[in-house]
Order: C-alpha cells, then structure tokens, then sequence
C-alpha cells in the first residue's frame, strides 16, 4: 500500500448502520484514476463486492460527496454508493444482516486503475468501514414468555418511550434494535417462523399477545403501540389495528389490503379467509427469477371479499407506503383500495408515501440493494423491482419518515436521548 495515499471516512470509521458516512481520499496524483472498492461478507458466508472509477481533481483529492464516478457499480455522484450497490458474484442473493449484536463490517479500499478489466489494481490504501446495529446503552433481551417468540430492544435512560411491534415476516433484529436506537421500546417477533414449512392458520391473538406484553414494559409511556411491517406483516399489521384497539398507529410497506395466503383466527373464531395465490401466473425472466406480482388473486372479486381487512375499524393511524415498480405485490393498487375504502367510510386517519422507481424491499438505509432472491415461502428466486440509485434514495427518506410518524402518534414525554456507539 502507498503511505502517502490517505482514505478518510468522516466523522468516524466507526458508525452505526443507519448513519451515512463521508468518503474522502486525498495523496493522489493530479487528475488521477483510481478504482474505489467495497467489499463485506454477510452472517450466510457469501462475500458482496461493488466497485467504481473516480477521478481525483487538480489536489489528488476525491470526494465522494461531490465527484461522480465515472464507471462501475453506479455512476453519477452517490455518496455512499460503495455500500448499497454491493452485489453478491453468483445471481439471486439478499443480504442477511439480521443479529444485532454484531456490526456489519465493509472494507473500502483504492486501487490503482486497472488495466485489464478482469484485473484488480495495486491496493493504495484500505480503511475498514465498522457499521453497529446496537447502539451503546441499548439493551437487547430474547423473550420467551407465554407464546411469544422474539427480541426486546430498550434505549438507554429512564424514558417514558413509545412502544413499537415490528412484524418481521421471517425473524430480523435489524430494523428493531436500529428503531430502539433512536429512542423506541421495540419487540421483534416473526409472522412465519423458520420452523413452519406448511402453515395452515395464524391466530391473532399470538400478535395481540406482544402488543400487550409490549405495554407492561416500565419504560414504555405511549398509551398505544405502534406497528412497523413489510409484505406479508402489512396485512397482519392491518388486522391488529382492525381488532386490537391499542394498537395506534401502523406503517404498512409493500403489503396487501386483504389477508393472503393463511386463514385468519381470533379468539377462537374465524375472521377473515385467505387471499389465494396462483402459482401458474408467475412470470418468469431470463435470469432465473420470476415475477409473483400478478399471481396474486384479486382481493375485490366477489369471491375474495371474506379476505378484505376491516380497516375502517380501526382508531389508529395509518402511514401506508407503496413501491410503484414492486414487482412482489402490487402494493400501490392495494394502497389505493385501502384509501378507497377508508375514506367510503368518512375516515382520513392515514397517509400516504409512494416511490416511483422502487422495489419490494425497503429496508433501512445503506444496506446492499437486493434485486432478486429466494422467496422465503416459495422454492424458487423472485424479483423484487427497483431501480438501485432510486431504491438506495427511498430508503434513506422513509427511514427519517417512519420515525417521526412514530413519534408523532406514539406521543409521550420521552426524554429523547441521542443515538450513539
């Protein structure tokens, strides 16, 4: 490596998942090329790697707040383009990043240009890029406890702190511990457990159970809970605030308006039927991949209506957030039904975010953007959709927007405490 070449990743090389950091190199020559490289291996083993060509300016310098790669993983100017357009080498691979207790550790390095495109430039410099998901003071407690499966995250201080549910379809740590960071009490359970491989009910008041488990905490001081959820969680979510009134506020990301796919129970009773799914309309694409979007029945056919959620039941608020080019469900016409409805019904307790250019998984920021992967439920890899750039800008501004809606109707007098390693 080249002494004299610095890489520089401010405030600190040491942050916490959801924090942007500010990549510099300085020591260049004069109008240099150089190839900029990110590199980092999630908890399955598999390595994820981007790259992307800069050219220093007149003082050896580049920024990455400011100078546009010319070539690679992304071009244009994306400041932290090195780390959401990290791809795996072999098609059809996620991410997994989901135990919070360890950091998601990226190495970036510069490389002098490659002559051959095959090829991999003289390392000049390499700084490791250590991303925390707990942040400091931040408890993290597995809870088994009557039915409930899951993980408790506490900020630190006395609080009172709002009280939030996150419904995982498959079990991750991520999204919770990254919420009780910035000030939440937040229990993560899974809606389909890694051991059911043929469900054939789901029972609300195991959810029911968690929300009320999450209200006997000493630090939370929200009169209600609130929900955060993606895919098959949004219509559990929706079913909640339907049935269970403390539950006071839900974000919905990328599900459907009705129930999908598993027969709904509560309190001993049947309450709503299964959206079915027809596997025979699946679309499939030259990568191996194919588009579900369309196999989904349609939830306002009279056949289908026993599936549809009450919303209008619900005292909550929603904040119900659509992808336009989700290519999982067809999120944004699920969204206008929704709104449809409630507003049929005299209600405007909602609000609504759609992106255009954007895919299924909207996760929180900064994380490798996954176009296609294995369908948790399924046997076989399915698109999500998305446009990477458009996708990375999505998240980062959701991200900011779940957490005041959060706030804002989870009220208490919480003593915000600033989030930290």
């Amino acid at each position: 490596m080249t002494s004299q070449v610095r890489l520089m990743l401010l405030p600190s090389a040491r942050c916490l998942f959801d924090e942007p950091v500010h990549v510099k190199v300085a020591g260049l020559r004069s109008r240099q090329v150089v190839t900029m490289r990110a590199r980092s291996t999630d908890e399955r083993g598999v390595t994820f790697r981007s790259s992307a060509s800069y050219r220093a300016d007149g003082s050896g310098e580049i920024d990455l707040q400011r100078d546009p790669s010319l070539s690679g993983s992304y071009v244009g100017v994306e400041p932290m383009g090195l780390l959401w357009s990290m791809r795996a080498d072999t098609l059809h691979k996620y991410f997994y990043k989901n135990k919070a207790l360890d950091p998601h550790v990226v190495k970036i390095s510069v490389h002098e240009e490659e002559e051959e495109e095959e090829e991999e430039g003289r390392m000049l410099v390499e700084v490791i890029n250590e991303r925390f998901l707990l942040g400091g003071g931040v408890s993290r407690l597995p809870i088994k406890e009557g039915n409930i499966q899951g993980v408790l995250f506490t900020p630190p201080g006395e609080g009172p702190f709002p009280a939030v549910l996150d419904l995982c379809t498959f079990m991750s740590e991520k999204r919770a511990c990254l919420l009780a960071n910035r000030g939440f009490v937040v229990l993560a359970v899974a809606v389909i457990s890694d051991k059911s491989d043929n469900v054939n009910e789901m029972h609300l008041d195991y959810f029911e159970e968690a929300v009320n488990f999450l209200q006997q905490q000493p630090k939370v001081g929200s009169k209600g809970v609130g929900i955060i959820s993606r895919s098959k969680g949004g219509d559990v979510a929706l079913s909640l605030a339907a049935f269970v009134p403390a539950v006071k506020a839900v974000v919905w990301i990328n599900g459907c308006s009705a129930n999908v796919a598993i027969p709904l129970y509560y309190r001993k009773r049947h309450i709503l039927s299964p959206l079915l799914v027809d596997i025979s309309k699946v679309i499939p694409t030259e990568s191996g991949a194919v588009i579900i979007k369309y196999a989904v029945n349609d939830p306002l056919a009279e056949e289908n209506k026993g599936s549809l959620i009450p919303i209008e039941k619900a005292e909550g608020r929603f904040l119900f957030v659509a992808s336009e080019d989700d290519l999982n469900w067809d999120s944004k016409a699920y969204m206008e039904m929704m709104v449809e409805r409630l507003k049929h019904h005299g209600k405007d307790n909602f609000e609504t975010v759609c992106y255009p250019r954007v895919g299924h998984l909207l996760e929180p920021p900064y994380g490798p953007y996954c176009p296609s992967a294995l369908h948790g439920l399924l046997n076989f890899p399915v698109l999500w959709g998305g446009e990477p750039s458009a996708h990375a800008a999505a998240e980062v501004h959701l991200w900011k927007k779940i957490q005041e809606f959060l706030r804002f109707h989870l009220s208490c007098d919480a003593t915000q405490t600033k989030p930290r390693l």
